[in-house]
């Protein structure tokens, strides 16, 4: 598969939680939960595949790319560190809902930046064939990919 398309549907997975947890009622706590620890294993695998496989492809195909693809590890960061939060968070506490409110705003924010403003330019420098290359990559590293935000390198070396 397309390592982009393959990025895109991580992404698809993601907006459909959110939407999901936007849903809920301030009393449905266990649907709440079950949510958020969907939300916390795909978006922990996601950062962990983009940083490990396709960031480097990227960067080297694409060197334009190189200021977004920082921020991008960057946003991954504060998010990685918000998943580590909600991982053991009530979700009965006050902030639950809000903290989760604040991780869909950046993940959507970090979502719009890569699929508009720099994957375009990553699709052109790499071709039909190195992405696809890329996405078998990609896919393999999923099954090795930590699904603890903790075990997330860039959370815990910053």
């Amino acid at each position: 598969m397309d390592a982009i398309v393959l990025l895109r549907d991580d992404h698809k997975t993601v907006e459909k939680l959110f939407k999901r947890f936007e849903k809920t009622e301030d009393e449905d706590l266990a649907e709440r939960r079950s949510i958020a620890d969907e939300v916390i294993e795909e978006l922990t695998v996601h950062a962990w595949i983009e940083e490990k496989v396709f960031y480097p492809a990227a960067r080297e195909a694409a060197p334009d790319t190189t200021d977004h693809i920082l921020e991008s590890i960057e946003e991954h960061h504060a998010v990685v560190w918000m998943l580590s939060e909600l991982k053991d968070m009530d979700p009965a506490d006050e902030r639950f809902k809000a903290k989760m409110s604040v991780l869909m705003e950046n993940v959507r924010h970090h979502v719009e930046e890569e699929e508009k403003e720099w994957f375009p330019d990553v699709r052109k420098a790499m071709g039909r064939n190195r992405l696809a290359e890329i996405g078998e990559q990609l896919e393999a590293e999923k099954g090795r990919a930590p699904r603890d935000p903790l075990a997330v390198p860039s959370a815990a070396s910053k």
